[in-house]
């Protein structure tokens, strides 16, 4: 039998009618109406009601999707005992795809399905029907509650979640350990039939692996599986619908498995025997090369452990295990030396740190290697005798004394001849020298301990045949005390004795200081030069001394200061000592000894004033002097110089034009209308050739009418400029070629007076004020000239 021919069976088992499949699913809405109880009741009428039993008629609730019919797809019927086929009634569908995707035939009841349902997208739909009256529209029925179930077929295929699965196992597992399980899902109903039941298969992997039909768990197959052979496994998983029987849909998954490691092999070496090279001169922790064992285990269990076992360097090297890389880096432990050894052999040995104990029959899990090691002859530079040197020096030694002696040598087999020399940035003041040959350091200069306490030197060891391979030592030289200084007062003392003192009254305590450290301490001595009979020196034996007074009272009249010289020496080998002269004054003082007065001119002055008085007085008097002095620089930088120094210079400022104006007519050369309008001239400006004493603000005319002759205006202005202090006359004259209407006086300019033959009087010039008498001499002078000639 073919899958065809089992498909149209299961469709005709489908379509024929079963007592499971016409199970009524439904549920009424509640009845608005008065529902009658069971049993008899009496009406109003006394007669009987009976309950009447609704009658709703149900041929079919069930629908196989993927209806591929070109009619619509029957659903079932809905018919109520109360229709007598009249067509009285009316069928009224509602809910879940009602009018779209189920219609309702009106007058039979028929439902049927509009187009293909996919019962994945919805599995069953619900749906209320009502049968009403078609003349009155009232219900016959009360609205009922149905269920269309759709009917499942095996159309959707199983399906993984993931494409790619990815596990590990480790390897010689035993048959049967459990891999990864993967599982696959059916979107078909479960419930119905067998399409959702999943039987799984494998297709590819065998015999490696194999894999449950009813749970897709994955399983070794074949057991002693090993990493080192092969690692990566591929398997193919399918999964099957219908229980995997023949027509079932499938689908399929990769899982890529991988065998990790276990420990299980032993580390080996790749050389037997290594040989490394290394110069002399490498210092302490230098990385002379590497030995690395194989192991086919991966992860931890391949990691190993390096040490040196054996050999004759074994004090000379170290060899430490490189984690990332699991080599041995084999390092210098001791500072090497060419002419003492030149070749070392050791012995390596590399062990697992992690050993499975099902394994250990087959250990031994280590193994070794030789590493020989050269030495490398390198010309070295020399070697001092000591790391640093230490010379101390007494500060009084003669010049060219050697302080000490510093000692090299070539540590090569030619044991060149050294030179030494001194690095003068550490003895910028040459106070050292060295004698190249030997090494001696003698001073070139003196020595002083009080200066400087502390000599850092460095010397430099240079090989004769190689001067640019040099070895440096520094050479520390402390300068001892030699007891050359000698004590002096610690500090300046400012010393008076009252007037009215008494003997052995103490007036003073002083100390002394000391450049010198001697071993033992400052001790120092105080006494007087020589016997004074007005003070006396005590020593108190603590390097201080006390002064006292021999004698009662002191006047300034006789003698108002006295110089007490005080021999301060110490206790050292040899012994030093200075005299220091002390200064103390005589003062008046109170009855409680407070200094008052220690000036003998004091006396002279009257006795109500004071010091201070006199300082009062004397300040007033210098800010009075300053304040007139200021006064009279003042007055003096307000004084203007003329620009004009002598009579003469005065022609030196008269410009001439040989060139008059063009008249009313020429409207270029000049605006007469500047004139009679005051306000559109500029602002008057302030003269740059001299400092204005005063400044005024300009003063501001009412405008003259346009009929004011031009007279008029020049005399109102002139006028305007004598009364006011600010506008000093400029040395300089401007003339205008207008002699506007009925003009007295003609024209003003000196121009045109120099080409006519007639007279001018210029006298008017004097009625314009003092300011204009030199123009009026200059002019009217030169007329009364001519005349008399």
């Amino acid at each position: 039998m073919t899958v065809q021919q089992v498909l149209l069976l299961l469709l005709l088992w489908m379509w024929l009618p079963h007592p499971c499949h016409t199970e009524m699913l439904f549920r009424r809405t509640p009845d608005l109406r008065p529902k009658s109880f069971g049993g008899r009741a009496l009406g109003n009428d006394g007669k009987a009601i009976h309950r009447q039993k609704r009658g709703w008629m149900w041929n079919q609730f069930f629908l196989l999707e993927e209806y591929t019919g070109s009619d619509y797809q029957y659903v079932g019927k809905l018919h109520s005992d109360q229709d007598k086929g009249d067509g009285s009634l009316k069928y009224i569908l509602s809910g879940d795809g009602a009018g779209t995707l189920f219609i309702i035939d009106e007058k039979t009841g028929d439902i049927h399905a509009t187009r293909r349902i996919d019962r994945e997208e919805k599995a069953f739909y619900t749906l209320r029907a009502q049968a009403i009256n078609r003349r009155t529209l009232r219900p016959v029925e009360p609205e009922s509650e149905f269920v269309i179930k759709i009917h499942d077929i095996n159309d959707n295929e199983p399906t993984f979640p993931e494409e790619i699965y990815t596990a590990s196992v480790p390897e010689m597992s035993v048959v049967g350990t459990s891999v990864v399980q993967v599982t696959a899902t059916d979107a078909d109903d479960p419930s119905y039939g067998n399409s959702a039941r999943i039987i799984y298969s494998i297709l590819q992997g065998q015999p490696y692996f194999s894999v449950e039909p009813e749970t897709g768990i994955i399983r070794t197959a074949l057991p002693n599986m090993n990493r080192e052979n092969r690692e990566q496994y591929q398997v193919v998983i399918q999964a099957k619908d219908m229980g995997g029987q023949m027509g079932g849909l499938s689908g399929t998954t990769t899982v890529n498995i991988t065998l990790t490691d276990i420990f299980k092999t032993p580390p080996s070496a790749l050389i037997c025997t290594v040989h490394l090279r290394i110069p002399e001169s490498s210092p302490v922790g230098t990385a002379i090369g590497s030995v690395k064992a194989t192991d086919a285990d991966t992860g931890k269990n391949a990691e190993v452990e390096y040490r040196i076992i054996d050999g004759d360097g074994t004090d000379m090297f170290d060899i430490v295990t490189q984690k990332d890389t699991q080599e041995g880096i084999i390092t210098v432990r001791k500072p090497l030396d060419y002419e003492t050894r030149r070749l070392y052999t050791l012995k390596v040995e590399a062990e697992n740190t992690h050993v499975d104990p099902r394994f250990y029959y087959l250990g031994p899990f280590k193994d070794t290697t030789i590493v020989k090691i050269s030495v490398e002859d390198v010309d070295e530079p020399p070697v001092f005798s000591r790391s640093s040197y230490l010379f101390e020096v007494h500060e009084d030694i003669e010049l060219g004394t050697i302080i000490g002696t510093v000692m090299a040598r070539d540590p090569d087999s030619a044991s060149s001849p050294i030179r030494f020399s001194l690095d003068r940035h550490t003895d910028l003041d040459r106070i050292f020298n060295i004698h190249s040959g030997n090494g001696s350091i003698y001073t070139s200069k003196p020595l002083d301990r009080e200066i400087s306490q502390w000599h850092n030197l460095s010397v430099i060891a240079a090989e004769i045949n190689n001067p640019k391979d040099t070895t440096r030592v520094p050479v520390y030289v402390r300068i001892l005390d030699v007891n050359d200084n000698a004590p002096q007062f610690a500090v300046f003392y400012d010393t008076f004795v009252c007037e009215n003192a008494r003997a052995g009254q103490l007036i003073q305590t002083i100390s002394a200081v000391d450049k010198d450290d001697p071993l033992g301490g400052q001790k120092f001595f105080f006494s007087l030069a020589a016997v004074n009979p007005n003070f006396t020196v005590q020593d108190n034996e603590d390097n201080t001394a006390r002064i006292l007074t021999r004698r009662n009272g002191f006047s300034r009249h006789e003698i108002s200061t006295y110089l007490l010289p005080v021999v301060i020496s110490d206790n050292d080998y040899p012994i030093q000592s200075s005299t220091g002269t002390l200064t103390i004054r005589v003062c008046a003082c109170d009855s409680r000894g407070n200094m008052q007065s220690c000036s003998a001119e004091a006396l002279l002055l009257p006795a109500g004033l004071s010091t201070g008085a006199l300082v009062a007085i004397l300040l007033c008097i210098i800010i009075l002097l300053v304040i007139v002095v200021l006064f009279a620089a003042l007055k003096r930088q307000r004084k203007k110089e003329p620009l004009i120094l002598s009579k003469e210079d005065i022609r030196d400022n008269i410009v001439s034009y040989n060139d008059e104006g063009g008249g009313e007519e020429d409207t270029q050369a000049f605006d007469i209308g500047t004139l009679r309008n005051p306000a559109a001239i500029e602002d008057k400006k302030l003269r740059r050739d001299i400092i204005p004493e005063t400044l005024f603000v300009p003063r501001r005319t009412p405008s003259a009418p346009d009929n004011t002759d031009v007279r008029d205006f020049i005399n109102q202005r002139l006028k305007e400029h004598d009364t006011d202090p600010s506008a000093p006359p400029y040395d300089s004259l401007a003339t205008y070629a207008y002699e506007g209407n009925d003009s007295i006086a003609e024209s003003l300019s000196s121009l045109e007076s120099g080409t006519t033959e007639g007279d001018q009087n210029y006298d008017y010039l004097r009625e314009w004020g003092p300011r204009f008498n030199k123009l009026a001499e200059m002019y009217g002078g030169g007329e009364s000239d001519k005349d008399t000639s």
